[in-house]
């Protein structure tokens, strides 16, 4: 089982993207991410193919769950 802390931003072509933290503290704390995020943006420190960073849109916590099977 694999979670992911999932940070979804509007960038300034319209555009969402994402940054992904693995393993995040649980429970959430909803105020924490809003504040880092807010961060992030002031920070300016990531560009992507859609411009930069300019609010953020949403975050989630994604979990995974992956069965193997040994086949031969």
């Amino acid at each position: 089982m694999a979670k992911t802390l999932e940070l979804q931003f509007a960038t300034e072509f319209g555009k969402t993207a994402k940054i992904t933290v693995d393993n995040p503290k649980e429970p959430v704390d909803e105020e924490v991410v809003k504040l880092s995020m807010a961060q992030i943006i002031a920070a300016n420190i990531f560009t992507t193919a859609s411009g930069k960073l300019v609010s953020a849109k949403g975050a989630r916590v994604v979990d995974r769950n992956v069965t193997d099977y040994e086949l031969a």
